[in-house]
């Protein structure tokens, strides 16, 4: 049964963050792969995305390229609307019962969590992987007490992912852009060629101001 990490988000941009998160998720929980699983329209994003599908993928390609085990599932895409981590969770054990999934949070989305989707059901499809920042108390599983037995939470203390912490997110990527400073080393150089190319974010908008800075491990 093959260990897969799934990781949602707009990736608008994909940046080191996504990829620092993906790389300690499959050394430390441990992982086969990880699926990067791009959403659709985020329920926590009304203005949406500002690059394409298209743009999207293009930007994710390049830059998962050159690593063997991750990939990306185009599974919300295809369904379109609004995506949310159950039904996503729903169609992939269907899809795929020989693997064992495994949902990559960060431990500040626990608070609210059982205010997602069928919270219960995400944990009776896949294991929470709750992502912390070095130094930081181990998370608190206790708030998922009413939504999982006891020995799924005992299993959740073997795969808790630690990671260095980045002050990096999409949003403040794509203002960056839009106010036209530098992206180096904030992303892929690939990645930060072709937002040049394909002339990404020079006019991110009001909306891009207010957005909070986006999470790699957030609901999707």
């Amino acid at each position: 049964m093959a260990r897969i990490g799934i990781i949602g988000g707009s990736f608008d941009p994909v940046h080191y963050g996504h990829l620092l998160l993906a790389e300690c998720g499959l050394e430390q929980c441990p992982l086969d792969e990880v699926w990067f699983i791009p959403t659709a329209i985020s329920p926590f994003k009304e203005a949406g995305s500002q690059a394409s599908e298209s743009q999207r993928r293009d930007m994710l390609t390049l830059a998962i390229a050159s690593h063997p085990q991750f990939s990306i599932n185009e599974l919300e895409w295809q369904r379109g609307g609004i995506s949310y981590t159950c039904d996503t969770l729903e169609s992939l054990t269907t899809e795929f019962p020989e693997h064992q999934f495994f949902f990559l949070m960060g431990a500040d989305s626990l608070a609210d969590f059982h205010q997602w989707k069928n919270a219960r059901r995400i944990c009776e499809l896949a294991r929470l992987a709750i992502v912390s920042r070095p130094g930081s108390p181990l998370p608190d599983l206790s708030v998922l007490e009413p939504l999982a037995e006891p020995e799924y939470l005992n299993d959740l203390t073997n795969c808790q992912i630690v990671m260095p912490a980045m002050d990096l997110s999409s949003s403040n990527i794509r203002l960056r852009v839009e106010q036209q400073k530098s992206i180096r080393f904030r992303l892929p150089r690939a990645v930060e060629q072709y937002i040049a190319a394909q002339d990404l974010y020079r006019e991110v908008g009001p909306a891009a101001l207010n957005d909070q800075a986006e999470k790699s491990t957030s609901e999707s």
